[in-house]
C-alpha cells in the first residue's frame, strides 16, 4: 500500500500546553484530593519531556504549591503562543525520548514534593490560594467569646421572666380559685369581747365576718395581716361603702394565759378600729380553735417564760348566716381579697 498516510503529532507535541492546564486544574481545585491528581499529570508530562524538568511553571509549582502554579499560569501562557506559532521546531526538539535517570528523575522528584506541599483553601474565603501556602490556612470558628456572651445574657433574661411570669400567674390563679360546696369547717362558740360581755356566733348574724387567729405577743405575721384586714376595710370603705357596713373584722386571741382584757386593749390600738377582739378560757378557745381546724403548738419558753405560737395563718370569711364563705391565705393582696368579698357578697344565684 503506497498511499500517503496521514501523519498524527505525537501527544509530546504539546508539553507545555498540558503544564499549563495541569496548573490550571492546581488552581481552580478546591479539594486536595484533585490538586494531587492535576500535580501527578504534571510529573506524566515531565517524565515524556526532558525539557520541562527546568520549566518555570514546574519550579514554582515545586517549591511554592498552589501559589507558584498561579504565579507562573500567566507567564506560561504567553510563551505557550509564541511555541505555538513558532513552528515545527520546537515540536522536533521536544519529540525526542527521554534518557533514563538524569532529568527524569528530577522531574519525579519535584512533582513529589509539589503534591507533599500543595494546599487547599476551601472554606478560608480565599479561591486563589494567593498566600495561603506560606502562611498556612487560619480558619476562625463559628463560637466567639462575644457570641457566647450575648447567648448568656439572653438566656438568662429569659430565665428571670420566665420566674417573673410564673409569681405572676400563680398570684392571678390564687385571686380565682374557684371552689364548689362548703368546707365542714365551723360552728357554734362562745368568747368575751373586750368589755367582759359575753359573745357568740349567733352575735353576728345579719354580718360578713373576718375571723383571724393570732395572739398579741406575735411578733409579725399576726400583725401583718390584720393591717391586710383593715386596709381591706379602707378600700370596702372607699369604693363599696355599703357593703362595707356589712362586713365586720373579729380577731381571736389563741394564747388566752398571756392576752388578758388589758393586753387586748393595747394591742387592739395599733390596728384598724373596726376590729372586735375575743378571748375567753383555755377550754373555751380551744374547742373553737378545734372546730375551725386551726394548728396551734406552743413552743420551748425562754429563761424568762416568754415563748411564741405557731398557728394556722387562715383569714375565714362567714356571710351573713353564719356559714363559711370563703377561706383567704397569706399570700393574698389586699386587692385580692376585696375582690372576692365582692365577688361573693355580690353573687346571686340562678336557679
Amino acid at each position: 500500500d503506497d498511499s500517503p498516510k496521514k501523519k498524527h503529532k505525537p501527544v509530546s507535541a504539546f508539553p507545555e500546553t498540558f503544564l499549563n492546564l495541569s496548573t490550571t486544574m492546581i488552581r481552580i481545585s478546591t479539594n486536595s484530593r484533585l490538586a494531587s491528581t492535576a500535580t501527578l499529570l504534571t510529573r506524566k508530562i515531565c517524565q515524556r519531556n526532558t525539557s520541562l524538568a527546568s520549566s518555570p511553571a514546574l519550579h514554582c509549582l515545586s517549591s511554592n504549591g498552589r501559589r507558584g502554579a498561579v504565579a507562573s499560569l500567566s507567564s506560561n501562557s504567553g510563551s505557550s503562543s509564541s511555541n505555538s506559532n513558532g513552528g515545527s521546531s520546537s515540536s522536533s526538539s521536544t519529540s525526542n525520548p527521554p534518557p533514563p535517570g538524569g532529568s527524569s528523575d528530577a522531574s519525579a522528584a519535584t512533582a513529589a514534593a509539589s503534591v507533599k506541599y500543595a494546599k487547599t483553601t476551601a472554606g478560608t474565603g480565599n479561591p486563589e490560594g494567593l498566600g495561603a501556602a506560606e502562611e498556612g490556612v487560619v480558619t476562625r470558628g463559628p463560637v466567639t467569646w462575644p457570641a457566647l456572651g450575648l447567648v448568656a445574657v439572653v438566656a438568662a433574661s429569659a430565665v428571670a421572666y420566665y420566674k417573673i411570669e410564673r409569681e405572676r400567674r400563680l398570684e392571678n390563679a390564687m385571686g380565682k380559685i374557684v371552689s364548689t360546696g362548703k368546707p365542714a369547717i365551723g360552728g357554734p362558740w362562745s368568747l368575751v369581747d373586750l368589755d367582759g360581755n359575753l359573745v357568740t356566733n349567733k352575735s353576728f348574724e345579719g354580718k360578713w365576718t373576718l375571723l383571724y387567729f393570732g395572739f398579741a405577743r406575735c411578733p409579725d405575721i399576726c400583725p401583718s395581716e390584720m393591717v391586710k384586714v383593715g386596709k381591706v376595710m379602707d378600700r370596702l370603705e372607699k369604693e363599696y361603702p355599703e357593703l362595707r357596713k356589712k362586713v365586720q373584722p373579729i380577731f381571736v386571741s389563741i394564747d388566752p394565759a398571756r392576752d388578758s382584757l388589758k393586753a387586748l386593749r393595747d394591742y387592739s390600738k395599733d390596728f384598724h378600729p373596726s376590729y372586735v377582739f375575743l378571748t375567753g378560757a383555755p377550754e373555751q378557745v380551744q374547742a373553737m380553735a378545734k372546730k375551725y381546724r386551726v394548728y396551734m403548738s406552743k413552743a420551748d419558753e425562754t429563761e424568762d417564760g416568754d415563748y411564741l405560737v405557731d398557728h394556722s395563718i387562715v383569714i375565714y370569711f362567714h356571710d351573713d348566716t353564719g356559714d363559711i364563705s370563703d377561706c383567704f391565705t397569706q399570700s393574698m393582696r389586699p386587692s385580692d381579697v376585696v375582690e372576692k368579698i365582692v365577688e361573693r357578697m355580690t353573687f346571686v344565684p340562678k336557679y
